[in-house]
């Protein structure tokens, strides 16, 4: 049954767990956003910062986490201008699941570790052990913000919004998602998708995955 488990990305776990939106999608990256020379510069704390990611199927769905490995934030008068984080895709984990009862495997077959003819059905790691989020632009409207940055999984970048909330308390920074959707087919992540293979009644996985980003970075 592992072989009918979602894919997830990562892709990035933010607090806001009442609604879950689509993120727009766009065929072509946005040019980086640029941090001016007055700009102070957050590093990410990567053991304060996850993905999480949520992934579904008609009988059920799987949730877990992936690490990041470095990231950037830069801030101008308390104002984020640019920033990027990396995603180990090698840290992609399954919480829902324990040792033993077919967390090794999902995880592995996520990871396309377990035959090499099936490693490309979801991220591949040995061909493409990272991914990456670029910030492209922040706005704030009516109190709420929205985060929009280039996504690259598996080397194809999509340009993607979502709203989030960022704070800034002293020398740290948290960046916080609401729960957001992506189309994990818009970055080859094909295994068991309807929308691409035919005849797979029942036996498919939803082509959406929920994320949310967790972020810390400190000056």
């Amino acid at each position: 049954m592992k072989k009918l488990f979602l894919s997830l990305f990562v892709l990035a776990a933010f607090t806001f767990t009442s609604c879950k939106e689509e993120v727009k999608e766009t065929a072509e990256p946005i040019d980086a956003a640029v941090a001016s020379e007055t700009s102070n510069s957050f590093k990410v704390d990567t053991a304060k910062s996850v993905v999480e990611w949520v992934g579904s199927k008609p009988t059920g769905k799987h949730n877990g986490t992936i690490a990041l490995s470095s990231g950037e934030i830069f801030l101008n008068n308390g104002k984020v201008e640019s920033g990027n984080f990396i995603f180990d895709m090698a840290s992609i984990q399954v919480l829902d699941l324990k040792p033993g009862d077919g967390k090794e495997d999902l995880e592995a077959h996520l990871k396309g570790l377990e035959k090499e003819e099936d490693a490309d059905h979801f991220f591949n790691i040995k061909k493409f052990p990272e991914a990456k989020f670029e910030l492209t632009s922040v706005e704030t409207v009516e109190g709420k913000t929205t985060m929009t940055g280039n996504l690259t999984i598996k080397e194809i970048t999509k340009s993607v919004s979502f709203p989030a909330l960022l704070t800034v308390d002293g020398n740290t920074l948290n960046i916080s998602s609401e729960p957001f959707m992506i189309n994990r087919t818009n970055w080859g992540v094909n295994y068991a998708s309807k929308s691409v293979f035919d005849n797979l009644k029942d036996k498919f996985v939803n082509d959406d995955i929920e994320l949310k980003v967790n972020l810390t970075a400190t000056k």
